[in-house]
């Protein structure tokens, strides 16, 4: 398995200097995989980016493209912002890597009381390691085919678009 960080709110923390939610230097990914006790798990951690997914340019998603295709793992779990991980998930589909790639992110920073980060990780592991070669968002405990999601900003979760 081969997790590619680009960060996203699942990253993010409260600077207490600045008063704003923002990234630190380092991401929280390792410290979630071990609070999970998944850290175990075979894996290689690439740390890309630490961005705000409204901020990842044509460059960005081209990084993780490259990234995903020289790993030499068929498991891949990418750490992305919620706000256009279905954009990225189409860019990266539209290549049609033989590969498993599994996008997951959080509505709640890790670091906040309440997040999801920590459940739709662990949760977004055991779905890639089950799944046939292609390209899927992991959000609110489901599995959604990249062409078959949206976000809804009114409820704040991922739903299928086809329902």
């Amino acid at each position: 398995m081969h997790l590619i960080i680009t960060g996203g709110t699942i990253d993010k923390r409260y600077n207490e200097l600045t008063g704003a939610v923002d990234f630190a230097p380092t991401s929280h990914i390792q410290t979630m995989l071990a609070q999970a006790r998944v850290d175990t798990t075979p894996h290689t951690l690439t740390p890309l980016l630490l961005k705000d997914s409204l901020q990842l340019t044509l460059e960005d998603r081209e990084a993780i493209l490259t990234t995903l295709q020289g790993s030499h793992s068929n498991q891949i779990l990418i750490t992305h912002g919620t706000d256009t991980m279905v954009k990225t998930a189409k860019f990266l589909a539209s290549y049609r890597i033989d590969k498993t790639i599994v996008l997951v992110g959080a509505m709640i920073p890790y670091r906040f009381k309440d997040s999801d980060a920590l459940f739709n990780l662990g949760f977004a592991m055991g779905a890639l390691q089950n799944l046939v070669n292609g390209v899927y968002i992991a959000m609110n405990g489901k599995i959604f085919n990249y062409d078959d999601v949206a976000k809804n900003r009114t409820l704040g979760l991922f739903e299928a678009v086809g329902v």
